[in-house]
């Protein structure tokens, strides 16, 4: 068995997260205490109580799915997980997936990421960016409905979360007239998301070369796992390399599909969705269809505990 771990990015948070692991494992909030003391402010609590409008703001949410990434990776290893061969992360989950591959230290990475999101938020003005879910179209047909939505604006696909399952952002009224179009086309939805910040568009470019700024200050190491970036699907250790991979995500589409379907060819047998919820699970299972593939998620003490038995019961590779 190959196993490899992925980490969620944004979306996946919601008020009551990680509650019933940090009931059960100290771990889980010794990880939050020292990721609040990094920050400032309480993350246990606003992962507890919200205000949800506050969880889902993005300077806010960014540390959030970091620490909580982190701390369930923690509990994963403390409870005697295996390393995996492979990580990688979705979006944000890929500053995750570095921390825990060794490459950034946590505090580091929580103070990087709380800018990354600032940057985000202020790169383009308050109700002027959208993004939107299409679901049941090509990816090349989604390209072609954001090139005939543009009109002189910007819409583009941005997350290829799974087949049939692209996510497009830009300019909120081009966005809109994609919508419009993704539905003549024959999409089975299409619907615009709740947020304001067009991420992994072209608008992002500018907040991606201030980024760049911020990431030559931090110390990054060469990581002590293989880690895959979503931007490319490709492997990534030279440290250089990785600063500079993290500066172009930021204004370039999640290749989700591409990056499982390279885990599979990796030899990965089994996939773990480490940090709150299942997003990614869900994906997982539609782009590795094999029979013998298993995909989990460490969302609860039962989902460790059925994780923890599966791996220990199977012959690593």
């Amino acid at each position: 068995m190959s196993l490899a771990f992925v980490f969620p990015g944004q979306g996946s948070q919601s008020v009551g997260m990680l509650g019933e692991l940090a009931a059960a494992y100290p771990v889980i909030n010794e990880t939050l205490a020292e990721g609040s003391a990094a920050l400032g402010y309480d993350l246990a609590q606003l992962m507890a109580a919200g205000p949800a409008e506050t969880l889902n703001t993005t300077e806010y949410t960014q540390p959030v799915m970091l620490a909580a990434g982190v701390a369930t990776w923690r509990l994963w290893k403390q409870q005697g997980g295996a390393d995996p061969q492979l990580m990688s992360g979705h979006s944000l989950g890929e500053f995750t997936a570095l921390v825990c591959a060794g490459a950034i230290d946590f505090a580091t990475a929580l103070n990087l990421v709380r800018t990354r999101g600032q940057l985000m938020q202020s790169a383009v003005p308050a109700g002027t960016g959208n993004m939107a879910a299409i679901l049941g179209l090509e990816d090349a047909t989604v390209e072609a409905v954001c090139a005939a939505a543009a009109q002189g604006e910007v819409v583009e696909a941005v997350n290829y979360n799974s087949p049939a399952q692209v996510v497009i952002a830009g300019h909120a009224s081009a966005v809109e007239r994609a919508v419009a179009l993704a539905k003549q086309q024959g999409a089975k939805r299409a619907l615009t998301l709740p947020v304001s910040v067009p991420s992994h568009s072209s608008l992002m470019r500018g907040a991606a070369e201030q980024l760049r700024a911020e990431l030559q200050k931090i110390e990054v190491r060469t990581p002590r796992l293989r880690y895959l970036s979503a931007v490319d699907a490709a492997e990534h250790s030279v440290t250089d390399d990785i600063r500079a991979t993290l500066v172009k995500q930021l204004a370039s589409p999640v290749r989700w599909t591409s990056t499982v379907s390279a885990l599979v060819n990796a030899g990965v047998t089994t996939l773990i969705e480490c940090g709150p919820g299942k997003v990614l699970t869900g994906l997982n299972r539609r782009i590795d269809k094999r029979p013998d593939s298993v995909c989990l998620a460490l969302e609860n003490t039962t989902s460790l505990q059925a994780a923890l038995q599966h791996i220990q019961g199977a012959p690593h590779a």
